[in-house]
């Protein structure tokens, strides 16, 4: 799949800064995830859901969007190494007849995450993933929303609006800024500001919705496919 870059000629500017860094990436175990207990009937082996939360946490914050942004190359190459062992992981626990969708969640959002990092396969993966957690739970509003993000991000907006349409109707007020974006992605300024002005309401404290409505509303937005 390839991106999808929306280039906003000043809201760009001002959405991201002159010289903004990304903080800095953590420094994460991913065999912490592997959890060995004594039981008197002899070892249990688990995996630690809240570590690898904590995980994915920081990585969506460097690589939920494309470009992924990182503080060194140096962060981005460590993430890159934990996406790859984490998938590794996550496989033999989601391949499986009847698979666990918190696990699938968390399995096709690493994915989604390690495509903007531009891993092979990783879009692939993530696609399907997405696609047997919603078979699961054609509902499942974080599942829309993540798969409807990762389908826009991934230069297929027209395909995205009917996932994030319905995360948005489940109340998943972050829904509404991409559809915005989807739509702009579309040349469709109108769709574009109905949801961004719809996000501002949900949002009134996040001032990147100001800055992309007025980019809009004053001809500061162009749109350019890579």
């Amino acid at each position: 799949m390839r991106h999808l870059h929306l280039i906003a000629l000043v809201a760009l500017v001002l959405l991201l800064g002159t010289g903004a860094h990304a903080r800095e990436y953590g420094t994460h175990d991913p065999k912490r995830l592997l959890t060995v207990t004594e039981t008197p009937s002899g070892k249990q082996y688990g995996f630690d859901g809240a570590y690898l939360d904590q995980m994915l946490n920081d990585l969506a914050t460097h690589a939920k969007n494309y470009p992924p942004q990182f503080d060194t190359p140096q962060d981005r190459q460590r993430a890159t190494q934990d996406v790859k062992v984490i998938s590794g992981m996550l496989d033999t626990l989601v391949n499986v007849p009847t698979p666990n969708p918190d696990l699938l969640l968390r399995a096709a959002h690493l994915g989604s995450m390690g495509h903007n990092l531009e891993i092979p396969g990783a879009a692939d993966k993530a696609n399907a993933l997405f696609q047997r957690l919603l078979q699961l739970e054609p509902a499942h509003p974080r599942g829309n929303y993540l798969y409807g993000t990762f389908l826009a991000g991934a230069g297929k907006p027209r395909e995205a609006l009917p996932y994030l349409e319905k995360a948005l109707a489940a109340g998943i007020a972050d829904a509404a800024f991409t559809l915005g974006m989807a739509h702009l992605s579309l040349k469709d300024q109108d769709g574009a500001l109905k949801y961004l002005e719809d996000y501002k309401r949900r949002r009134p404290g996040d001032a990147n919705a100001d800055r992309f409505i007025d980019a809009i509303r004053n001809g500061r937005i162009e749109i350019r496919s890579r």
